[in-house]
């Protein structure tokens, strides 16, 4: 115990020390240049086994919105206003396929409905792609099943369908065979409404490349990524049965959008595994912006070892891009599952971001350990820039609040729904029990923090004062051990 609590001290020093280097060197070049400020920090995978593979994630109103393959009949829909809060957000079910296996679902706005397009083999039959429509601007639905989006001639294959808007015209990318030559293609058809295809695909890209041919020779999963007048269409390629699952790109250069001239394949991938981080197999994406606008993510799923393949292991992942001199996308790498992200620019605003300090220690509430599993231990330590003391409360209504570390993204629970003087608190998977909902009472500057389900108070157990010490719920008192400055 005595080596473990030296370690965490050491971790901690080397931390706020590397926390401070990188401030000195990423500092603004103006201090003129307003920018908003970064969401909750998090690591990846935000969302975890095993629905969370070939995922869409769209920002609308503040809000994101994730689907992604389930395996089984039904979409299910998740919705947090951070990023690090998608972890524990509850899933919600939001449509019945009536098929034996559904996968690659994609959401898309066009005017003020929702298209939850998605991939499903319906008893045996072909892989088709098949659409549902909200019924009004909400993503959460309710949706009604349009139908069968017929794609491809005689009724045929065709799975991982996007949609593409283009010169004031709407199609649809997605994955088929070429009836040419058996390889699985990129093809695109022109749609007369976001539910019906005004003509059959034709093919704007074959697996002919060598990278394209690991593991099994695939072109799919496609997504566009417009910006400045220019159109990129990202895809994976590739088997993802191995670790070599990747990212590629087209760019439209003109002309007839149905015509494979029309497009230019870019020779090598843009993202790709990264053996030293433990990333594999990264691929099968999507784009979203930051809620203020001004930056662009990735949205894709991985594995965490070689040996993992195209089942239920892959994860969801997200990392900010960024954008090439000459005007094209920068993925960048994989990142590892170790790697703190400061979440997107702007998501602060509907989440206060504060620190708890307390009045008698003069500690800050901390994700001690830098815990991200749920379970992890609070305690207090002394206070510092790391999202381990980093609080956002949401307001859940009567005056109760939900506190959700900056780092775990897991919320301040009252551990085994304690009643008694002395109770544990920990950090917890995000819920709506009252475990999670605590009153905050202010008075000449200080907080008191009062659990929903046990009526105690968050308390410096044993008036401590060196770094490392407990936090409890006690009997509310009034003393400045459950005294906290919340700011």
């Amino acid at each position: 115990m005595l080596f473990a609590q030296r370690r965490g001290t050491a971790w901690r020093a080397l931390s706020l020390v590397a926390a401070i280097v990188a401030g000195l060197f990423l500092s603004p070049i103006s201090q003129d240049q307003a920018e908003a400020a970064p969401g909750p920090s998090f690591t990846n995978p935000v969302v975890g086994a095993p629905n969370s593979a070939d995922p869409t994630l769209v920002q609308y109103n503040g809000n994101y919105y994730y689907v992604a393959t389930t395996w089984s009949s039904d979409v299910v829909m998740r919705r947090s206003a951070t990023i690090a809060g998608l972890r524990s957000a509850p899933e919600q079910l939001v449509l019945r396929t009536g098929g034996d296996t559904m996968w690659a679902p994609h959401l898309e706005m066009v005017g003020n409905r929702w298209y939850l397009y998605y991939s499903v083999e319906m008893s045996g039959a072909p892989r088709r792609t098949h659409v549902a429509e909200s019924a009004g601007s909400d993503p959460m639905g309710p949706y009604t099943y349009r139908g069968v989006v017929n794609l491809m001639p005689n009724n045929g294959w065709a799975i991982d369908a996007s949609l593409l808007k283009l010169n004031g015209a709407l199609y649809m990318t997605f994955s088929a065979f070429s009836p040419v030559d058996n390889l699985q293609s990129l093809y695109i058809a022109p749609m007369a409404s976001p539910v019906q295809a005004s003509a059959f695909g034709t093919r704007i890209s074959a697996p002919t490349l060598a990278w394209e041919r690991q593991d099994g020779a695939v072109n799919e999963g496609t997504f566009a990524l417009q910006r400045n007048g220019r159109t990129f269409l990202t895809y994976s390629g590739s088997h993802c049965n191995g670790p070599n699952y990747k990212v590629g790109m087209l760019e439209y250069r003109g002309g007839d959008p149905l015509a494979q001239g029309s497009w230019s394949k870019f020779a090598n991938p843009i993202f790709q595994r990264n053996d030293a981080a433990g990333v594999y197999g990264p691929g099968h994406h999507s784009f979203f912006t930051s809620p203020d606008g001004t930056e662009t993510w990735i949205a894709y799923h991985a594995n965490s070892s070689a040996s993992q393949g195209c089942g239920t292991s892959r994860t969801t992942r997200v990392q900010k891009i960024s954008w090439n001199a000459d005007g094209t996308p920068n993925l960048g790498v994989p990142v590892s599952t170790s790697t703190v992200i400061a979440g997107p620019s702007g998501e602060t605003g509907s989440t206060p971001r504060v620190k708890i300090r307390n009045q008698h220690s003069d500690l800050c509430l901390d994700d001690y350990n830098f815990g991200a599993a749920p379970g992890a231990e609070v305690r207090q330590w002394t206070c510092n820039n790391l999202p381990v003391q980093d609080w956002y409360l949401t307001a859940v209504g009567d005056g109760y609040y939900r506190i959700a570390n900056g780092h775990s993204g897991l919320c301040l629970d009252n551990k085994d729904f304690g009643t008694a003087p002395g109770s544990v608190v920990q950090q917890w998977t995000c819920n709506d029990l009252a475990v999670q909902q605590w009153r905050l009472t202010t008075t000449n500057g200080r907080t008191t923090l009062v659990n929903r389900h046990s009526g105690l108070c968050l308390d410096n157990y044993n008036f401590g004062t060196a770094p490392g010490s407990e936090v409890r719920q006690w009997t509310c008192n009034g003393l400045a051990v459950q005294q906290w400055n919340v700011a």
